[in-house]
């Protein structure tokens, strides 16, 4: 089985829990249908550390210009204070890169008013923490396509809020095909319930 990496985007003031329940579901082999089929490995503007919202200091794998869509899964961004700054203009345009060649791209939270500011939604089916937090100060023009919600996929584009890390990944895991659906089910369950029966059932395969 050839592994596939999907790419996580770390910048400064990352928020630390958008992408952690989707990143350590990839990285963690239990309950996968097809165990180690993805690995994960992140990518900075440069190669320079980067610390996060949490305070935890991240050296990168790659730099941005060293990834193509054709070496990737899917490219995973989260949210941070600097997309509101309008930073990582270069991150944007390398989701556009992936989108145009068909491979998956997932934002959460101030990574899609990054999408937004470069004209990627204005077309797209897409959710975020509101339409007036995307229309501020981006130029946005998707309003006719603000679907709502925690967390959306339209095909290759996932978009969540910056409070929705368990939907955002679940619509990650679907798209990846990293669990068989049942797994998946009772793996959101306990996630997003905290129902104790959903972890005897995530243990017995998705079985109720």
């Amino acid at each position: 089985m050839e592994q596939k990496t999907v790419h996580l985007f770390v910048l400064d003031t990352m928020a630390d829990w958008e992408p952690g329940y989707a990143v350590s579901g990839i990285n963690q082999p239990a309950y996968q249908a097809n165990p180690g089929r993805y690995v994960v490995r992140t990518v900075g503007a440069t190669r320079d550390p980067v610390r996060t919202m949490g305070g935890v200091t991240i050296l990168p794998d790659l730099a941005a210009d060293e990834v193509a869509p054709g070496d990737s899964a899917m490219l995973i961004l989260p949210g941070s204070m600097t997309w509101d700054q309008g930073e990582h203009a270069a991150a944007a345009e390398k989701a556009r890169e992936f989108l145009e060649a068909g491979v998956p791209v997932a934002a959460i939270c101030g990574a899609t008013s990054g999408l937004a500011r470069r004209g990627i939604l204005d077309a797209r089916p897409h959710t975020s923490n509101a339409p007036e937090y995307l229309a501020a100060a981006t130029g946005y023009a998707g309003h006719a396509h603000y679907a709502g919600g925690p967390a959306f996929s339209d095909g290759d584009l996932i978009t969540a809020s910056g409070t929705a890390p368990v939907e955002f990944a679940r619509l990650i895991f679907e798209r990846l095909e990293l669990y068989d659906p049942p797994v998946l089910e009772a793996w959101y369950r306990l996630y997003s319930t905290g129902d104790a029966s959903a972890f005897y059932a995530l243990e017995s395969g998705g079985e109720a």
